[in-house]
């Protein structure tokens, strides 16, 4: 199976913006309109975008939903969304306004059982996003590291009937370092299910690694951004 690409839209105050291993005093802005960057990313051959909502994240509530819903109805591609999502509320606000793919992430540690029953209850719309620091769970924006072991919850809710999970190294994130395929190969295998890797994608190169690899997907940003190389020729080459 070939390697999705997902372009990443980091969302700040209404901002594109990128954050240096999940530091919000690192932050460096890209553009002023998310809507015209995953237009430009829709125009390029993107068939999903991966938006988060840093700023949701960090304050546990949806903050810049609206330039989400957006893009999903106004433009022919899927949408998956992360940050500030702790409510079924908050799942239904997205599903309901044309997103594909809804992604829990703090609320899977903080309340397992909650995200248990959405997983069952909405199903592949779902996924469940899990951030890891050497190799335990972070939360919350990736300001706080939990005592769950990351391969450890992410088998968990494989059992329970998660089908696609979001794996990413913060130590290689916004670093342009290469992913840490060990690590998300190890998750694919525990789980047995579709791991998308986040973090670290700075080259051609490094996707040819993680589609050998067999790897499901995976999460580019600051590659993109910084003109490591564009979205058609990341798309051609998994296509190869």
């Amino acid at each position: 199976m070939t390697l999705t690409i997902y372009p990443a839209i980091d969302m700040r105050g209404g901002n594109c913006v990128r954050l240096l291993q999940g530091d919000y005093d690192k932050e460096t802005i890209y553009g002023d309109s998310p809507f015209d960057m995953a237009r430009a990313f829709a125009a390029n051959g993107a068939e999903w975008i991966h938006m988060v909502d840093l700023d949701g994240a960090k304050d546990g509530k949806r903050v810049n939903d609206r330039f989400v819903i957006e893009a999903a109805k106004e433009l022919n591609v899927n949408v998956q969304i992360g940050g500030g999502i702790r409510s079924e509320a908050d799942i239904l606000h997205y599903l309901e306004n044309g997103i594909t793919r809804v992604i829990i992430g703090s609320i899977a540690v903080s309340n397992p059982e909650f995200a248990i029953e959405m997983i069952q209850k909405y199903g592949k719309q779902i996924v469940v996003g899990i951030d890891a620091k050497n190799g335990y769970v972070a939360t919350h924006g990736w300001l706080n590291t939990s005592e769950v072991k990351a391969v450890e919850l992410s088998k968990r809710f494989a059992e329970m009937g998660a089908e696609t999970f979001i794996f990413t190294d913060i130590a290689t994130d916004g670093t342009l370092s290469g992913p840490n395929i060990a690590a998300v190969c190890e998750m694919a295998e525990v789980t047995g299910k579709n791991v998308i890797a986040s973090g670290g994608v700075s080259s051609l190169a490094d996707l040819r690694a993680l589609n050998a690899e067999g790897v499901r997907g995976a999460i580019v940003g600051k590659a993109l951004y910084e003109n490591r190389f564009t979205l058609r020729e990341a798309l051609d080459e998994v296509r190869k």
